[in-house]
């Protein structure tokens, strides 16, 4: 959705979500980047799948002009997501990402649907009985005519992983951006996202190859 800020009701509905405590994302948006500086400066404080859907730079009336992707770049405080499963961004672009935002910035998000974790084969995408239906391959869900993605079947430890590989950033940082980095834009940092006294026991144990081995929520082991 686009909120052109030039308008009342749209800078009012962003601060109200912003008063109630509400993390507002623009998301698949053909905004240009002057109205994503207008967007952010009335409250909305993320990307949702950095260049997924998402506008570049392009010409109006024959002029060139930034789309929210060059926002991205350009606003220090804006996080983005981004869906680090090797297909949805290519090596360089994530490498890109990390130059310009830094771990304090990255959100990994999986953007995973129900074929995440399954075999090769078709699934649906949305309501079980109206969605889409999808074809997992080659490590991504793509629409039957296999034109886009649709949607991801990734893990988060997928998402650790490749991250890691392809842009060769300390393990740390990339585990902030699966951890803490999110928590710190939803507001929750000080119960979740790192270890330390006070905060909620969530935690995951991983070896060299992010092989998960043990994974606790809130306490209660899940997986050991």
């Amino acid at each position: 959705m686009v909120f052109c800020c030039r308008t009342g009701w749209s800078r009012t509905f962003l601060r109200t979500l912003q008063d109630h405590g509400i993390v507002s994302s623009l998301a698949h948006s053909n905004a240009t980047t002057e109205q994503v500086f207008r967007a952010y400066e009335n409250g909305m404080r993320a990307l949702t799948h950095f260049y997924s859907g998402m506008s570049g730079v392009r010409r109006i009336d024959a002029f060139r002009v930034g789309g929210a992707i060059e926002a991205g770049y350009l606003l220090d405080d804006l996080f983005v997501e981004v869906i680090a499963d090797g297909c949805h961004l290519p090596k360089e672009l994530l490498q890109l990402i990390y130059k310009v935002k830094g771990a304090d910035r990255i959100c990994l998000v999986t953007d995973s649907m129900r074929g995440a974790g399954m075999p090769d084969g078709h699934y649906v995408l949305g309501n079980k009985n109206t969605g889409l239906d999808t074809i997992v391959e080659d490590g991504v869900a793509k629409l039957p005519d296999r034109c886009s993605f649709a949607g991801s079947v990734a893990t988060s430890d997928r998402l650790v992983r490749t991250f890691r590989n392809l842009t060769s950033a300390p393990l740390y940082e990339v585990v902030r951006m699966a951890s803490l980095t999110p928590a710190k834009l939803l507001g929750i940092s000080h119960q979740t996202g790192s270890i330390a006294n006070g905060k909620k026991a969530d935690l995951i144990i991983f070896d060299e190859h992010i092989s998960v081995s043990f994974v606790m929520v809130n306490g209660r082991p899940l997986i050991a």
